[in-house]
């Protein structure tokens, strides 16, 4: 599983911006260049976090983005969630073969069993993702 570059981007601007915090908002050409990306392309990301409640956009002349909450109650879960979209990581889509028949056969109450293992991993990688701030990587 890979995370797409827009998760990165959107990683790394939290950071900074809770770098600055409180100094005001961050114009989009200032993070922009100190993140080494398109404005356009940065705009993107900067409204999928502000549509998530991650960020504020600032409107005016001195405005920009800030972060919505403090950097402590962002959690890279949140960050992934925005950008990623909130979509199960595995499906078991070979339902119809014997070897999956086998297996729920033997536990039909449960469900298939390797679902139950992908499911348990993706709860633990969930809650650790979850466990982790913008404020915990800026204070390291």
């Amino acid at each position: 599983m890979q995370f797409s570059k827009s998760t990165d981007y959107a990683l790394h601007a939290l950071a900074y911006l809770a770098n600055l915090n409180p100094s005001g908002p961050t114009g989009i050409k200032q993070l922009a260049d100190v993140l080494n990306v398109s404005e356009s392309y940065l705009s993107k990301i900067m409204t999928n976090l502000r549509k998530d409640g991650l960020v504020n956009a600032v409107p005016g002349a001195k405005g920009g983005y800030e972060l919505a909450r403090e950097a402590s109650r962002i959690s890279f879960l949140d960050v992934i969630l925005a950008m990623e979209g909130r979509q199960q990581l595995f499906e078991c889509s070979n339902t119809t073969s014997k070897q999956h028949s086998m297996l729920v056969q033997e536990t039909p109450a449960s469900g298939c069993r390797i679902k139950r293992v992908m499911d348990a991993a993706e709860s633990q990688f969930f809650d650790y993702l979850s466990n982790q701030s913008i404020q915990s990587v800026i204070s390291q």
